[in-house]
């Protein structure tokens, strides 16, 4: 699983990754929103190994010139601290690290698009141990590429984004915003809201009917797109029978696939990030762990129960990429540009008084007295009422600090706390009542009204999906 901070790595761990991933500071492509710096890789490695788990750096740049002697400078360092492995794009850099650092193990990245068993042959001649396949393979070429290259490990993504453009290497947001994608700045400018007009019609006539024929019906003029939040900033656009080139894609989800991707004889299971919260560690953690260790037992799982869990985040309707094949016009989600999830990650639990048997929390989401919320915790998901409710000032010190109940003794101050009825997003704490001490690292979260049938979407991607690409 990912970790872009020390506590998100924590929060990893904590549910179940066997192993997360790092981006080393100014060589990995998530270089922008990476909290990580060169001291605290070297404290991420001692707690990951204490741990008994396994931490990689992530340090997939493709340098230019003037980037490659910083690169190997850093690198010295960085092996020194002995993460398990690192993964790398690179063939440049892959080649001057395997001649300074023969015994180095070196993972390829997916940005390095491995699509076939000949690319396998070639990264085993360079001493790669394991390759991140590309997201669009099927798992038919998955067991092939094994098939030729045996001794090779095979690492695939099972969950989150999957990008229109192939493996990442998009130009539209670099053309659009001036952010580059493959220095993994991307602003997501396929998912922007757009309307279409014809340069040759008034203003009244100008905005288009959305909607998809039957039939194709080809075009006739010059079209321009006008971004929701570009106002009067214009677009030459085009389409053919196959639709408009910026595409909204679903995202990525391989729960139903896990025993299929086992006997493809993938042996690493690997989660996106894109900048998400603990919310989304704990719910994918949850979830695929079960999955896993029921496929290692031989035992069948219920992946409709786990898949609640996982729409339970922030997701864009989930398919299976291209496991089972080409998704085709099934990967777009053409009814709104926008996420949903069913339940608001309120924030995590940070200390606990006995004495008063409640809990404090710094509030992210909005909740009530009297709301029936979830405390999730690594091991079990319960279920409580807000009964007492009180607010208190933000201690911004032990609310950076402490993630489990046994870093700091912060206690309920009665004469500080002021009783409320309405819990708001913002820069203070509250504290719930909560009869027994949670689990280090547990987090509350709120059901919302419903705003779709899950369990349709599902049927979606279990049965039309499966049923057309088998």
């Amino acid at each position: 699983m990912p970790a872009w901070d020390f506590e998100k790595l924590k929060f990893a761990y904590a549910y179940w990754a066997d192993a997360t991933y790092v981006g080393a500071p100014m060589f990995s492509l998530r270089a922008r929103t990476n909290a990580f710096t060169m001291e605290t890789l070297a404290e991420a490695v001692k707690y990951a190994h204490n741990l008994g788990k396994k931490i990689y750096f992530t340090a997939n740049i493709y340098a230019h010139n003037m980037k490659i002697k910083p690169f190997l400078a850093h690198f010295r360092k960085m092996v020194e601290m002995w993460p398990d492995a690192f993964i790398m794009a690179d063939p440049g850099l892959i080649h001057l690290v395997r001649k300074e650092f023969p015994d180095v193990e070196i993972h390829l990245s997916v940005q390095a698009n491995n699509t076939n068993w000949a690319q396998a042959e070639f990264w085993a001649t360079l001493g790669i141990k394991r390759i991140i396949l590309s997201r669009e393979i099927s798992l038919k070429e998955m067991k092939e590429i094994h098939e030729h290259v045996p001794d090779m490990e095979l690492e695939a993504f099972v969950h989150w984004a999957i990008c229109m453009a192939y493996s990442g290497r998009c130009l539209i947001s670099n053309y659009l915003s001036a952010r580059d994608p493959n220095q993994w700045t991307c602003s997501h400018s396929c998912r922007w809201e757009y309307k279409m007009f014809k340069t040759d019609k008034s203003e009244e006539e100008l905005e288009m009917a959305t909607g998809r024929p039957d039939t194709y019906q080809p075009l006739d003029g010059q079209f321009m797109l006008e971004e929701k939040e570009r106002p009067w900033e214009f677009m030459e656009f085009d389409e053919d029978e196959y639709g408009t080139y910026l595409m909204n894609s679903r995202d990525l989800c391989a729960i139903d696939y896990i025993e299929d991707l086992a006997n493809a004889w993938i042996i690493s299971f690997k989660v996106e990030w894109r900048n998400k919260t603990v919310n989304y560690l704990a719910s994918v953690g949850l979830a695929y762990r079960e999955a896993l260790d029921a496929v290692e037992r031989w035992e069948k799982y219920d992946s409709y129960k786990l898949s609640e869990e996982l729409f339970w985040i922030a997701n864009r309707w989930y398919i299976p990429g291209f496991l089972a094949g080409n998704p085709n016009s099934n990967a777009q989600f053409y009814e709104r540009n926008w996420s949903f999830w069913t339940k608001a990650f309120l924030w995590i639990l940070r200390d606990y008084d006995e004495k008063v048997k409640m809990v404090r929390v710094e509030v992210k989401n909005r909740f009530e007295l009297w709301d029936e919320i979830e405390l999730v915790s690594p091991s079990w998901i319960k279920t409580m009422k807000v009964e007492k409710l009180y607010k208190t000032k933000l201690n911004h010190w032990t609310y950076k600090a402490n993630t489990t109940f046994t870093d700091y003794e912060y206690k309920f101050d009665e004469i500080q706390a002021e009783e409320i009825k309405t819990a708001h997003g913002g820069w203070y704490e509250v504290w719930i009542n909560c009869e027994e001490k949670p689990e280090d690292f547990s987090l509350i979260r709120k059901e919302l009204p419903v705003q779709i049938d899950t369990n349709k979407l599902w049927d979606f991607m279990k049965d039309k999906i499966k049923k057309e690409l088998n």
